[in-house]
């Protein structure tokens, strides 16, 4: 899928993927720096109703965001290449209320959840501020979801 820029992708987010999720859902974001992850999760906090700002967890790692239709919990795990993401707790926030959602989940390691919608944003080398955007999901739920996403 071609999204034109972040702002697009931000609606996106809000207008077909927000009224998709349920508690308990899983999404990892996949893509280089400035790729519009956390433009992608701004949209998506609007779509459930959360009218606070949402910013990088870089430094915080876990910014929890309650007051919408579904909590939302944004995590960036960048910081933790080297180790420490088992020490957090994750599942508790995989298994709970509301929506994860991570950025670099590449450092997971095995505090991987065993089903999630990975969301692949990839910026287009040829057209400036145009990314594309795919998915990879695990597990039946996301998978449906990815199908609902794309419809």
């Amino acid at each position: 899928m071609d999204i034109a820029n972040e702002q697009v992708l931000q609606t996106w987010a809000k207008e077909k993927v927000a009224p998709q999720l349920k508690p308990g859902d899983v999404l990892l974001l996949d893509g280089d720096l400035g790729a519009g992850k956390t433009s992608f999760t701004k949209g998506l906090a609007a779509g459930l109703g959360i009218d606070k700002p949402v910013k990088s967890p870089t430094f915080t790692i876990i910014r929890e965001y309650q007051q919408g239709r579904l909590p939302l919990y944004h995590m960036d795990i960048y910081r933790l290449e080297d180790g420490g993401v088992e020490d957090l707790g994750l599942e508790e926030y995989f298994e709970g209320d509301g929506v994860s959602v991570v950025e670099w989940p590449e450092f997971l390691g095995l505090a991987m959840p065993d089903a999630y919608l990975m969301i692949h944003i990839v910026k287009d080398e040829n057209i400036d501020e145009a990314r594309h955007v795919s998915f990879t999901a695990k597990g039946s739920r996301f998978e449906s979801l990815a199908l609902a996403i794309e419809a």
